[in-house]
């Protein structure tokens, strides 16, 4: 695919703007698609992909919208690890991809890539690229559950001819400018608080959303066929390191026995909550230990975008006005 056309939902947010400035760079036509507002009680595929086969009106407007479209990126969805209304979780993370899917299918749209997030895998020891999901939130399991019905989707159409081929791509730890995740982990990295477990040198999963972009175009692109899941490639950061380039002073360095007592005990206490706050206590544990992920099909396939994690939290610290 050397000059296509892509339909983006989500067009206007912190992920699929930056997946349009970099689409266009690249030469791409692409059309905004505005997302509907949905909510979703269902928690399980089959009673997701019901539910989707009622809404006709709403695959009606979306497959109007992607009229022409070659590649449609899902990049809408609700990023709030933290909060616990499900409705709107599963309405925006699980429901939405679905009815995307359906749409494409009804009209010429080759490729669906759907911006899915690493959070699935959970506290998994190596993210991977493959279908398994551990998902331990309210937000990671409405991801989860979009993943598996869209799986699920490619799977039954794999012997239909015709029919858009689906690949769930997990973005990482996304930071950019503009992003409130990305200040406060600026203003963390700044203050006395900032510190890892043991020497710092465990690989994190923290990304660039200028990388994320990247990968979604040259993804988008790839003239052969895609695999089922994606995982956004590791850019080369350290528990340590992104702490030093977001706060530009060299973080605590605690014993990690005590870093991991204290994090059991956050989870248990969450537990006691109905796991209200799994998420804060999860970024927490990346913080310290960070996580490592497989080398996956970007390497494989010479595919790898450019790193720009530095530049980014370099920038948060600056905006910040650490000086």
């Amino acid at each position: 695919m050397t000059s296509t056309t892509w339909a983006v939902l989500g067009a206007t947010g912190f992920v699929g703007s930056a997946t349009v400035a970099r689409l266009q760079a690249d030469g791409q036509t692409v059309v905004p698609v505005s997302a509907p507002r949905l909510a979703s009680g269902a928690h399980t595929v089959h009673h997701l992909l019901e539910q989707a086969g009622r809404l006709e009106s709403v695959i009606d407007y979306l497959a109007e919208s992607f009229a022409g479209a070659h590649v449609v990126v899902n990049a809408a969805g609700l990023a709030a690890p933290d909060q616990t209304h499900e409705e709107s979780l599963l309405g925006a993370n699980a429901l939405l991809p679905v009815l995307v899917a359906l749409a494409a299918r009804r009209t010429s749209v080759r490729r669906v890539v759907h911006i899915s997030s690493a959070a699935v895998q959970g506290d998994i020891d190596v993210l991977d690229e493959t279908p398994a999901v551990r998902p331990f939130s309210p937000y990671s399991f409405s991801k989860a559950l979009g993943e598996s019905a869209l799986l699920k989707l490619r799977r039954d159409w794999a012997a239909e001819p015709g029919g858009p081929a689906i690949t769930a791509l997990r973005a990482t730890s996304v930071q950019g400018s503009g992003r409130r995740t990305t200040a406060r982990l600026a203003r963390f990295a700044s203050s006395w608080l900032s510190s890892v477990a043991g020497d710092g040198s465990a690989p994190t999963p923290v990304t660039s959303v200028h990388a994320l972009a990247e990968f979604v175009s040259r993804a988008g692109r790839h003239p052969g066929e895609l695999p089922q899941v994606l995982l956004q490639p590791w850019e080369g950061a350290t528990t340590a390191s992104i702490l030093r380039d977001a706060g530009r002073r060299e973080p605590l360095h605690l014993p990690a026995l005590l870093c991991r007592a204290a994090v059991d005990t956050g989870f248990a206490v969450s537990g006691l909550a109905g796991n209200r706050w799994h998420g804060l206590v999860r970024r927490l544990e990346v913080t310290w230990f960070g996580q490592r992920q497989v080398r996956g099909w970007a390497e494989e396939h010479g595919e790898l975008p450019e790193p720009r994690i530095t530049e980014v939290l370099r920038q948060a610290h600056l905006a910040a006005g650490r000086g």
